[in-house]
């Protein structure tokens, strides 16, 4: 499985994630147009190779049209110099509603609406949404609010919204890989917060990394280093933060920072690998996925099968329903998803509104899987897909795709058990 590993010890910024993504090969004009999509106006994007303590990597900057760059406009296609700015937000966000929505003081309601109403995939509005949720929830919290009424000046505004976006239009042209990252890195010192200097990490960063019970380490670099973008890219996309274990590194990319820092380089490493299988190991696949689970007594078998079908359309690993006995001797339902960890918050959610549930335990497993892949086979039923399970190179399972099967039996007339085993038999030895 393509892994995506961050190394973040010297943090995270949303345009230090592009960037590095864009050094490991990500097409920058294929992630402006996608950009497009969204119908937002005002600015402009900057990419460009430039060194950072001697690390050279991809700068990506965005700058709001009219603002003095101290050069011409340049398109990411064609950027050839180095641009300064300073893309470390002043973490000023609105501590009360007001009725100003300008371009750069939009709330979570308004920012939701302009992803959904865009031409972009629906993994990238779905990621995209998920990330500023991250950051209005904690917002929220932070200034006694309800998510949708608070206005912020840093999620808000039109760089941010093209960070975050452009983070999940980047995953999708990388191919969406898995993203594994280290421990969470933050500096000291103070940011300037709308009631004056608040020391680091910034309220809203460590709010995001602890709703996802992500840990953090500070360091001795007298700087901000993981903005709110950034902790709300990792709580959304990584699944797990610890060191590199058995990844294979086939490319690094190095997404720059505009800051010269004190202690260490200001870079974002992100490596590319593939998982390898470790002496007296099988050569299976594995990955942490999330169990989400709840007792139900109280719910109508309409509305069972109704939120199988909508929660596997959202992106659910798995969604099933057990019989079991609950106390008082009542029949229910064991009623249990299965699904990324970085989607379990959202999963989450959509068990508490859309049965009757009033709570549901969560837990992380690991799972083991048969490396994949298909190949189509002639049958005298016409071409059926087979997907193929290997493990430590022999072939351990084959299993013709049901749809195919199905269609082809009910245009020949014949049992489906009759093309199942026609495809079978048509496997090479």
């Amino acid at each position: 499985m393509q892994t995506l590993y961050l190394d973040l010890f010297s943090g995270v910024s949303g345009d230090m994630f592009i960037g590095a993504l864009i050094d490991l090969g990500v097409d920058a004009t294929a992630l402006e147009r996608e950009l497009k999509k969204l119908g937002l106006d005002g600015y402009h994007l900057h990419v460009a190779r430039r060194s950072k303590s001697g690390i050279e990597g991809v700068k990506f900057d965005v700058h709001l049209d009219g603002e003095d760059c101290g050069h011409g406009h340049s398109h990411p296609h064609d950027a050839k110099d180095a641009h300064s700015h300073d893309h470390s937000h002043s973490h000023e966000p609105a501590t009360e509603p007001t009725h100003e929505h300008g371009p750069n003081n939009r709330n979570f309601r308004q920012i939701r609406e302009l992803i959904q109403a865009s031409r972009l995939s629906d993994w990238v509005k779905g990621k995209s949404i998920a990330v500023f949720h991250r950051v209005a929830v904690a917002e929220g919290k932070i200034h006694g609010m309800p998510p949708e009424k608070v206005h912020f000046h840093e999620v808000g505004a039109v760089d941010s919204i093209v960070d975050i976006v452009g983070a999940a239009v980047a995953l999708e042209l990388l191919g969406r890989p898995r993203v594994l990252a280290s421990t969470v890195t933050e500096g000291t010192g103070f940011v300037r917060c709308a009631h004056g200097r608040f020391p680091i990490p910034a309220p809203a960063t460590l709010e995001i990394l602890g709703a996802r019970g992500v840990a953090l380490q500070q360091c001795d670099e007298p700087h901000e280093l993981v903005t709110p973008t950034g902790a709300a890219l990792l709580a959304e996309f990584a699944e797990s933060f610890a060191p590199m274990r058995h990844l294979v590194a086939r490319r690094i990319g190095y997404g720059l920072g505009t800051r010269d820092n004190v202690t260490r380089p200001n870079v974002l490493r992100a490596v590319l690998a593939e998982a390898e299988a470790t002496d007296g190991e099988h050569d299976w696949e594995s990955d942490t996925i999330a169990v989400l689970e709840t007792n139900l007594d109280d719910v109508s078998g309409e509305t069972l099968g109704h939120f199988v079908e909508t929660t596997l359309a959202a992106g659910a690993l798995d969604v099933f329903h057990t019989p079991i006995q609950m106390k008082k001797n009542r029949p229910g339902v064991l009623l249990t998803v299965l699904c990324a960890t970085a989607d379990a918050d959202r999963f989450t959610a959509r068990l508490l509104k859309h049965t009757s549930a009033f709570g549901v335990r969560r837990s992380l497993c690991e799972r083991r899987k048969l490396q994949r892949s298909f190949v189509a086979v002639p049958t005298e039923f016409g071409e059926i897909p087979v997907k193929i399970g290997m493990l430590d190179g022999e072939r351990v399972q084959a299993a013709p795709e049901f749809e195919a099967c199905r269609a082809k039996a009910i245009q020949a007339g014949v049992p489906l058990r009759t093309v199942y085993e026609a495809a079978l038999r048509a496997l090479p030895a």
